[in-house]
């Protein structure tokens, strides 16, 4: 009797704890849907490339110096009937308003690259906005242009940075392919790093230097001759 007893006892906790194992495994499918819905929605993330699915690429040119180099990069993208994007610093943007709305005139999309170069991880959200705001009323004023596209000095960002960004209205840019042309390399390894990594949708990371101005004519005539169009970054991340 004693026996039989335990044994009753025995099974009596293998199936209560058989049903509070599936009971949790239920539970647990049921309420995952809720949990998954108190997630952050909408989350801002940075654009690291345009539309895969088409042979696109866009030039991203960062402009905080180099203002001397301009004039010829222009002129080999007139030549070529091509339009990129300028990342406009705003300090810079100010002491040269001339080139600022020399680049509107001839059709170039111009994006924000902040007032001061600062690195944005390092300051508040605030100080974030405010320096993306400096750049926007400069640009606006000397082009009427408001910019829409934002390239955080350094390619730094954070959740404050990005969402400073975002609740101006703004897109946050990366890259997929730098040229690393500030080393001021030989104008061989800029197209070589550029042409090896060559894909739809690339957003090709260059600045005003002399190396870069020297490379855009060949640079160009490779990257044409994959099949590849050459455009403004809004125009490959639609």
């Amino acid at each position: 009797m004693k026996w039989c007893f335990v044994i009753r006892i025995q099974q009596w906790y293998v199936l209560f704890s058989a049903g509070v194992f599936f009971a949790i495994i239920i539970l647990s499918g049921l309420l995952q849907p809720i949990f998954n819905n108190t997630q952050p929605v909408n989350k801002p993330v940075p654009i690291f490339h345009g539309n895969s699915a088409t042979p696109k690429v866009a030039f991203a040119c960062n402009v905080f110096w180099g203002e001397e180099y301009l004039p010829a990069m222009l002129s080999t993208l007139n030549e070529n009937n091509i339009k990129i994007t300028f990342f406009i610093g705003g300090s810079w943007g100010k002491r040269f308003p001339a080139i600022v709305t020399e680049l509107a005139t001839q059709g170039h999309e111009l994006g924000n690259h902040t007032y001061s170069h600062p690195h944005p991880n390092t300051i508040s959200k605030e100080k974030n906005k405010e320096q993306i705001l400096r750049t926007e009323e400069l640009v606006k004023e000397l082009t009427t242009i408001k910019t829409s596209l934002y390239a955080p000095p350094y390619g730094e960002y954070n959740d404050t940075v990005l969402s400073a960004a975002n609740e101006l209205g703004y897109t946050t840019i990366m890259w997929s392919i730098d040229t690393i042309d500030w080393q001021r390399p030989p104008t061989e390894i800029i197209i070589n790093r550029v042409m090896k990594k060559l894909h739809n949708g690339a957003i090709i990371l260059i600045h005003p230097t002399e190396v870069t101005s020297k490379a855009l004519p060949e640079l160009i005539q490779q990257i044409q001759g994959k099949g590849y169009t050459i455009s403004t970054v809004s125009d490959i991340i639609k």
